[in-house]
């Protein structure tokens, strides 16, 4: 355990694919590491990053092919280049703006100068990560050969043996298609060791690396396909029930996101066992982690499979108390957050508190003109995470720009009429409350409005797309966050 949420402490909210650079979306190249120098240059100690899982076709780092391994879009080509497994002049396209499957044909011949010229501490080195990571690694990466080989349909649509895991067809697959089968583990090899020299990078400097997992996995990931008893399917494999939330703030028929619900019942039994494993791959990978719709761990909203809408479902309880138990029992205390936004109910806030984790506190929810609205920084513990606004919500100028004059009157009373604009006037409260931790998503630090916003829930079109550019961030900006951050004793 480290003082990382006990601390008063500010933060940035900035996904690896929103950093500059010229592919198509940011990478663990050098911009990662000016962006934690940018960050110490600032006093701020903390990054906020979303899930760093591999997506599906939709780009969202919340539906991803597996729980535990890393984006292969996000590895810098030119990690390969100094590691001497690819040539200088074959590491780029002639446009320089590669796609995956661009990237994934340097990585192929990295992989071939690797398997002939490395050298013996790297092969060392990759011997013992595919040790390590065996648990899911094995697993996931036939998962990638086989979805390639059946044209990327879902592994419900597989061929009958492939898709029941029977004994002779998943050998004969790993015999037939090793060589693939080990690329994919190579690939994922690159990607930890790129976030492991970025992590060691930040810790170096005083920052602090925080990282976001869905409570949920995708239906179509190797984590359902391989141990499919942990999830409630049917004997073909189909969910009866999918998961979701109930009407909320965010839409009238509530979210219908599709994922399987556990089995607890089955889990149980395990000790939990699929669950401690992917936390133990987390723990490796950051400083702290936020546990996505945490809520799902007190009860989770059942939808059945059938039905268009979140609407027509039902509340079922889940062993929270048990799972957490285990995990801290097996790793140790890990530094969780709790997203615990939405419908909460005192016994979700009682999981939270009996294992002393911090909530969120999202401060563009705080002005209903009801007192006791828990959003009110006067209404804070020290023990939680405030934001002005996270990767669900609109930025916090294109918030408010959004209100009636009514609403924006009322906002600046409660702030005391200050001399500052939006958002910074937002921000400064921010920093200001009696919170620990104080998360500010990149977008309002920059002053951007609503154009620029990360993701819209219950929409599929036109996220997880935003990219910022350094000629955003002027020094004039930098210098006025880094007084802030130092007038509010946050500069841990």
């Amino acid at each position: 355990m480290n003082d990382c949420l006990n601390t008063r402490r500010a933060g940035v909210l900035l996904h690896i694919t929103s950093l500059p650079g010229s592919s198509k979306q940011g990478e663990l190249g050098q911009e990662a590491f000016n962006f934690v120098d940018f960050l110490h240059s600032a006093n701020i100690s903390v990054w906020q990053t979303l899930p760093l899982g591999m997506p599906h076709g939709d780009g969202s780092p919340y539906q991803c092919l597996s729980a535990n391994a890393g984006n292969p879009s996000l590895i810098c080509i030119d990690f390969l280049v100094k590691k001497g497994w690819l040539a200088h002049e074959e590491s780029y396209p002639n446009d320089q703006f590669f796609d995956l499957q661009q990237k994934r044909y340097l990585l192929d011949r990295a992989f071939e100068n690797f398997l002939t010229h490395a050298d013996d501490l790297d092969r060392q080195a990759f011997a013992q990560f595919c040790e390590a990571q065996a648990g899911w690694l094995e697993d996931f990466a036939l998962f990638l050969v086989l979805k390639k080989e059946f044209e990327q349909v879902c592994w419900v649509d597989w061929p009958e043996p492939y898709k029941q895991r029977q004994t002779k067809a998943i050998r004969d697959a790993r015999r037939r298609l090793g060589r693939q089968i080990d690329f994919y583990k190579f690939e994922q090899f690159v990607f930890f060791q790129q976030w492991g020299a970025l992590k060691q990078y930040a810790n170096a400097k005083g920052v602090f690396l925080f990282g976001d997992i869905p409570i949920f996995v995708a239906y179509d990931s190797a984590d359902v396909w391989s141990a499919r008893s942990n999830f409630k399917l049917n004997s073909r494999g189909e969910m009866t029930v999918v998961a979701g939330v109930p009407p909320d703030y965010f839409s009238a028929t509530g979210q219908r996101w599709g994922n399987p619900h556990y089995d607890w019942e089955y889990l149980a039994k395990t000790q939990f066992k699929w669950w401690v494993e992917r936390m133990r791959v987390q723990q490796q990978m950051f400083d702290i982690v936020r546990i996505d719709h945490f809520r799902g761990l007190e009860a989770a909203w059942e939808i059945p499979s059938d039905e268009a809408t979140a609407v027509n479902g039902s509340w079922v309880q889940a062993p929270g108390k048990e799972l957490l138990t285990a995990i801290n029992t097996e790793l140790g205390y890990v530094n969780l957050v709790a997203e615990d936004l939405g419908i909460i109910t005192q016994s979700v806030e009682e999981l939270r508190d009996e294992f002393h984790l911090p909530g969120m506190k999202i401060l563009q929810f705080a002005f209903d003109g009801n007192r006791r609205n828990p959003y009110l920084p006067y209404n804070y513990p020290e023990l939680c995470v405030a934001y002005t606004g996270t990767h669900d919500n609109n930025t916090t100028l294109g918030w408010f720009n959004d209100l009636n004059d009514n609403d924006k009157y009322r906002i600046y009373e409660f702030l005391g009429f200050p001399n500052v604009s939006m958002p910074y006037a937002l921000i400064r409260e921010a920093l200001a409350s009696i919170s620990n931790l104080v998360i500010i998503p990149m977008q309002d630090i920059l002053e951007l409005g609503g154009e620029h916003r990360m993701n819209t829930p219950g929409t599929m079109e036109g996220n997880w797309q935003w990219r910022f550019g350094w000629h955003q961030l002027t020094d004039d900006k930098v210098g006025r966050l880094r007084h802030l951050v130092n007038l509010h004793g946050r500069s841990a």
